[in-house]
């Protein structure tokens, strides 16, 4: 008996199916039958949006390979669209050396006025320093100039401590800028670029972070300048500051931007060149020969490279 009713089995499922399906289409039980379709409420409404124009991303149009780096970590950006031109290890976190120091500038330029003057403590920083005296009175301007310009760290020092919350304080609001510009692989211990294994970045979040400072017209006006002279409100103090970055004013069209240097984070360089209406921003990290790095990528882009409007099928 068993055997013979095994074939009407199939039969009996294929009934059970239509009777399901029956009842799913009853009135009150399907969700396409409670739609209103008609024409007064369509699905598709009218949006008044109007798109950007289209940019123009640069193209290796020579296929040339990108030159031999000492470089752990390197990236080349647009700087306009932050399209990444070339990369190797982007992500990798490694020490940010005194390119820190961006990240310091614009907190201070958040929340200082160039012409606040700080009174100057005693501060203890290894090299590189300004030379600042206990008790100097000096602008916030001056202190930027030798924090962007001379690197120097007891100018890092003194406007950190001149933050409402002190030093600590002053770190927090850097991690806090780093997270509101969506740096997510970068944070800081403290503002002067001091080797620690709790302060990392790397060099995607670096060029993104450059490409914001250079929004800055006083971030970028400064980091352009090759050397001056500052003083004191007083005038009875002068600081020499020259700008270590042996590209700036030799490489046509570069600007800045930060150099770097301690012996666990190795030779840092960060730089922002313009040409043929053009901006590019590199980020060298871990290097042994971080001018010359530079150098072969600056050159390599500007000669390999064209701007082109890329058709829509691309940019989707």
């Amino acid at each position: 008996m068993i055997k013979a009713l095994q074939p009407f089995k199939p039969l009996l499922q294929f009934k059970f199916i239509l009777v399901f399906i029956g009842l799913a289409l009853l009135p009150g039980n399907n969700y396409y039958y409670q739609l209103d379709l008609s024409q007064f409420k369509p699905l598709v409404r009218p949006v008044n949006y109007q798109f950007l124009p289209a940019s123009q991303y640069p193209v290796n149009l020579n296929q040339v390979p990108p030159p031999y780096l000492t470089a752990r970590g390197v990236i080349v950006i647009d700087a306009d669209t932050k399209t990444i031109i070339f990369s190797q290890n982007p992500d990798l976190r490694l020490l940010p050396a005194s390119t820190t120091k961006i990240m310091t500038a614009l907190v201070v330029l958040d929340h200082y006025a160039l012409n606040e003057i700080i009174t100057i403590g005693n501060i203890q920083t290894e090299p590189v320093n300004m030379d600042l005296k206990p008790g100097e009175r000096i602008t916030v301007e001056n202190l930027l100039y030798g924090l962007l310009v001379g690197s120097a760290n007891d100018a890092a020092i003194a406007l950190a401590q001149a933050y409402p919350q002190g030093q600590p304080g002053f770190v927090v609001a850097m991690n806090q800028k780093a997270k509101s510009l969506h740096l997510f692989q970068t944070q800081f211990t403290n503002p002067i670029g001091l080797d620690d294994y709790g302060q990392y970045t790397t060099v995607h979040d670096l060029s993104l972070l450059t490409a914001a400072a250079l929004d800055n017209p006083i971030f970028k006006k400064t980091v352009a300048t090759i050397g001056l002279t500052v003083t004191d409100v007083d005038k009875t103090q002068t600081h020499e500051l020259t700008n270590i970055n042996q590209l700036l004013g030799q490489v046509p069209g570069l600007a800045g931007v930060k150099t770097g240097y301690t012996q666990l984070a190795g030779e840092c360089l960060i730089t922002y060149t313009q040409r043929q209406g053009h901006s590019i921003i590199t980020v060298v990290l871990a290097s042994t020969d971080r001018f010359n790095d530079t150098l072969k990528l600056i050159n390599w882009v500007f000669t390999n490279f064209r701007w082109q409007t890329l058709p829509p099928a691309i940019r989707s």
